[in-house]
């Protein structure tokens, strides 16, 4: 499982309130109804062997954040939205946990 990437009320609990040198990945992604957003990675864990990241929307870091698939094509890595409902589930339900536990331990 891959370290938790802290950001801005990304819901871990942990106090951003000091410095670090984090490298902020961010995403220019498309809605259904074509608005481009900037998305933010907050964190990426693995499921049956596959890998998949949280964005939030850096202007509204408040909105639920958004779970892709990590893909790969010709050596270059893509994210990918989950259109199959029993991942989805599966992810979601993971990612739930992940951050239940990780609230948990931060209070």
């Amino acid at each position: 499982m891959s370290e938790h990437q802290h950001g801005d009320n990304c819901g871990c609990g942990h106090d951003h309130d000091h410095d670090h040198d984090h490298e902020e990945h961010v995403f220019i992604v498309t809605d259904d109804e074509g608005q481009e957003r900037e998305m933010v990675m907050v964190y990426t864990f693995e499921s049956e062997d596959k890998a998949y990241a949280v964005l939030l929307d850096r202007n509204d870091p408040e909105a639920d954040g958004v779970i892709f698939r990590f893909e790969e094509e010709n050596e270059e890595t893509f994210l990918v939205g989950i259109e199959d409902d029993a991942e989805w589930d599966r992810v979601t339900a993971i990612y739930e946990e992940i951050a239940r536990v990780e609230n948990e331990s931060q209070q």
